[in-house]
Order: structure tokens, then C-alpha cells, then sequence
């Protein structure tokens, strides 16, 4: 099954703008029923909410009739599914010259995000440079003020995909669980 790019933002979008139940949104979604739950009981969040019809994964029509009918569950459109797919299959490669900006956005948001990950984890995952990664992180690049003024998500634009960079977070968070090795001195 298909799910949304960046599904709890997704949920919270869903759980704040409409009367579908926690199930619909939890079996759209691909997360638990509690989990839904959870984002709806929270006060605050550490996620923006994603309009999934602004981002052209669903129509209005669609949610109007899930509201209509608890048992009807809804679905992506064929067109994200089909890039998803394509998505996949060959992963994220070049960037046209005109998304390059979008790229320097992904990597401020990447930051801003998951300030675990290391500079050359954000560069492969971003296709960029660890210098442009590292002039991001110090605020030393020549469009920080840019950058600043905020961004889209780098999934939503296509330029990674979620499930990359929760494989590149889970990897940093093991490397930071991982005990120490003492270093041996030289003789």
C-alpha cells in the first residue's frame, strides 16, 4: 500500500481540518490508530501540518465522502502513486537547474529538522557538497537569509524521499548509541 509523503504531518492536517475518524485517517495514513490518537490528544508538535490537497495527494471530494461514510477509506491519486513508484525504482537523481535553490531549501529544512544528522549523511541524501552543508550548519552560506525566510520539505518536492531520511536518522541515532571505543595510544 501507498501512503502520503510525510504521513504524520498528513494526520495532523486531517485530524485539524476534518471529521474523518482516527481510523480512516490512521489506514490512509499507514500509521497505528493510537498514534493518530496521540497527535490529536498532543499540545504541541515538532511537525507542521501537510494540506494533502494542496500537495494534489487527494481531492476534497474524496475526504467529503469518507466524512459521509465511516466505512469508506480514502486513497492516493494514481499520479502520486505512479511517482512514488518511479520515485523508488530509480531513486532521486539530477536536479534541474531551475530546483537548485529548492535543493539549498531542503538542506536549511534537513538541518533544521534532524540536527542528528552529520554533514556527508544531509549531502548524500540532498546530492550536494559537505562544504555547502557545513556553510548551511555554521550560517556562513551566501543565501542563509534566503534560506531563513523558510521552505518546503525536500519530500514534498520530490528531491528525497521520507524513507531515506528516516533511514539516514535511524543510522545516526545507532552511531550515537554505539559505546565509545577507547583509542589506543601510540607507542
Amino acid at each position: 500500500m501507498n501512503y502520503p509523503y510525510m504521513p504524520k504531518s498528513t494526520a495532523l492536517w486531517l485530524i485539524e481540518n476534518t471529521s474523518l475518524t482516527f481510523e480512516q485517517i490512521s489506514d490512509f495514513c499507514g500509521l497505528h490508530e493510537l498514534e493518530v490518537k496521540n497527535i490529536a490528544d498532543a499540545e504541541s508538535y515538532k511537525f507542521q501540518p501537510l494540506n494533502p490537497i494542496l500537495s494534489g495527494q487527494i481531492t476534497r471530494e474524496d475526504i467529503t465522502k469518507c466524512e459521509a461514510d465511516p466505512s469508506a477509506r480514502l486513497t492516493l491519486r494514481t499520479e502520486i502513486i505512479d511517482s512514488q513508484q518511479a520515485q523508488n525504482k530509480r531513486g532521486v537523481g539530477y536536479t534541474p537547474k531551475i530546483h537548485r535553490q529548492n535543493r539549498l531549501f531542503g538542506v536549511w529544512w534537513i538541518l533544521k529538522h534532524y540536527p542528528i544528522l552529520s554533514d556527508g549523511q544531509i549531502a548524500r541524501l540532498m546530492h550536494s557538497t559537505n562544504p555547502t552543508v557545513a556553510s548551511i550548519r555554521n550560517k556562513s552560506h551566501a543565501s542563509y537569509h534566503e534560506l531563513e525566510k523558510g521552505g518546503v520539505s525536500p519530500i514534498v518536492l520530490g528531491l528525497v524521499s521520507e524513507s531515506a531520511i528516516l533511514e539516514a536518522v535511524a543510522a545516526a541515532e545507532k552511531k550515537a548509541a554505539a559505546p565509545k571505543k577507547p583509542k589506543k595510544k601510540k607507542k
